[in-house]
């Protein structure tokens, strides 16, 4: 049984959430330069079993999609010829980055902690996967 992964794209950095074995937790696994982010997942492959990839669907309060999404499109055609045998997920990532660094202040995270980037990424990742295992079930 493999897990789920959940990616937050960004142009220079990308935040990285997973699930356990059964799929029922979401938890941040890291922040990865974006250009080096394939060449990450090749490795996590290799030692993970990872079934399915939800990427981040980014979308205006209007539900457009927002300026990323012309970043993230040529990422997933370079992912699905890297590993055609994955299967890609679309989620709505509305609102993430600010449920997220609201998360970081209520868990207690000084301000300095708070800013910085590679942290926030990895948790709006991990919201992103917690909302679609909760969408699924």
């Amino acid at each position: 049984m493999g897990r789920i992964l959940a990616i937050d794209y960004g142009t220079k950095r990308t935040g990285l959430a997973v699930t356990d074995s059964l799929k029922i937790i979401a938890t941040s696994l890291t922040t990865v330069d974006t250009i080096k982010l394939l060449d990450f997942l090749s490795k996590y492959f290799a030692q993970e079993s990872v079934e399915t990839i939800v990427i981040g669907q980014p979308k205006t309060l209007k539900g457009e999609f927002s300026v990323n999404e012309r970043n993230i499109l040529p990422f997933i055609e370079k992912l699905k010829k890297k590993f055609p045998m994955m299967q890609i997920v679309r989620f709505d990532e509305r609102f993430t980055s600010s449920i997220a660094s609201k998360t970081l202040i209520d868990a207690g995270y000084k301000k300095k902690q708070r800013q910085d980037k590679k942290l926030l990424d990895s948790v709006a990742a991990t919201i992103i996967l917690q909302d679609y295992l909760t969408s699924i079930r």
